[in-house]
């Protein structure tokens, strides 16, 4: 099983082993939530959303400034 990640540029193919959630996700790579917008297959979804098989996982940078 399997879902494809997608951050900036890269897109990559990764295994799915047991249970995943978006936060998992987030803190395997490091990243955090109030830095990131994290979609799955299009739509926004909060940090306990589950990953399943043949998921699209997008995290796109927030950007701040002023």
């Amino acid at each position: 099983m399997s879902f494809t990640l997608k951050i900036k540029d890269k897109v990559e193919e990764r295994e799915l082993d047991g249970e995943l959630t978006i936060k998992d996700l987030l803190d395997d790579l490091e990243l955090s939530s109030e830095t990131v917008v994290s979609k799955k297959n299009g739509e926004i979804v909060i940090d306990e959303e589950k990953i399943e098989d043949g998921d699209e996982i997008e995290f796109i940078q927030i950007i701040y400034g002023g």
